[in-house]
């Protein structure tokens, strides 16, 4: 069965109807698998999909992007957006397998071979200082899609977020800690703000510099290191400043993007927990942010921007 890519299919609840209408009428029972080949969105859905029909079928995920190759598709979250609150209703349920085939990375277009390489630059800012340094030296490999590059760069990146779901302690949620979303409270936030134009790796890359800028100035990160990590993410050819930063709710109100903040404390409930930088490869948690210093950041990665 057929079914849009991106947020597309995580917008409508159309599609998860149809897809579970599919599976009633094939008579699936707890000893089916279904199979989902595509990138991360539709895998969240068609997961939801699977853990939901008969209170669970087996689900096997061939991921088809970069993104859900190295980050989505070993995790254990399907969802899908409601009430434009991204992955408002979902489960945690592990899928069977996961089947990585790099054939489909040559496939992709340039900007989709990008987009996936911001939650590789993310997990080794927060767990992998070696890692974070092979990025640098092979960032030329990786703008060019080498592929002996681009195959390790994909596996070590699913490694530590495997890593940090089975060893963390936490891998269905039930605290307020969620250090794989480093960078994701402004990244889910300008996502929704610009109706999804930006990829979800594109928001990451933003929110990754942003909150690297916000850790300097928090007095928790070294300055300097910021630098080496915006210029990693242009390296790779990200863009860091996108004009929803900016933009004020109700024209002359709050910074929008703050409401990302709000948002991603009530996902958890509990106390805001957002994952900082105390050093490179080293997260910090922090249960407060600094709405002047979040204002300063934006318009560092701003200034930025606009330099020739």
């Amino acid at each position: 069965m057929p079914v849009p890519g991106g947020e597309v299919v995580k917008n409508d609840l159309h599609f998860v109807e149809r897809m579970q209408r599919l599976v009633f009428d094939h008579r699936l029972d707890r000893h089916s698998f279904v199979i989902a080949v595509g990138g991360g969105a539709m895998l969240d859905a068609v997961g939801l999909v699977a853990a939901t029909s008969h209170r669970g079928l087996r689900l096997i995920r061939v991921p088809t992007t970069v993104l859900a190759q190295n980050d989505s598709g070993v995790g254990v979250k399907n969802a899908v957006n409601l009430y434009e609150v991204k992955n408002f209703c979902g489960t945690f349920a592990p899928p069977f397998a996961v089947l990585n085939d790099a054939d489909f990375i040559a496939m992709l277009p340039p900007r989709e071979r990008i987009a996936g390489m911001a939650e590789a630059v993310k997990v080794a800012l927060i767990r992998d200082a070696d890692f974070f340094l092979w990025l640098e030296r092979h960032a030329d490999d990786l703008v060019l899609s080498e592929p002996a590059a681009m195959a390790w760069m994909i596996r070590r990146c699913a490694e530590l977020h495997m890593r940090q779901i089975a060893q963390g302690g936490d891998p269905f949620e039930t605290g307020s800690a969620r250090p794989l979303d480093f960078g994701h409270w402004a990244a889910h936030k300008l996502e929704a703000l610009t109706r999804h134009h930006l990829r979800h790796g594109e928001a990451v890359a933003i929110g990754i510099a942003l909150d690297a800028r916000y850790s300097v100035l928090a007095g928790l990160l070294a300055p300097g290191e910021e630098l080496r990590i915006a210029a990693l993410l242009e390296h790779l050819g990200f863009r860091l400043y996108h004009p929803a930063l900016t933009q004020r709710q109700g024209g002359d109100g709050p910074l929008a993007v703050l409401a990302g903040l709000r948002e991603f404390r009530e996902h958890l409930g509990g106390e805001l927990t957002v994952t900082l930088l105390a050093g490179i490869g080293r997260g910090i948690e922090v249960h407060a942010m600094d709405e002047a210093l979040v204002a300063a950041a934006i318009a560092w990665l701003q200034d930025r921007s606009a330099a020739p």
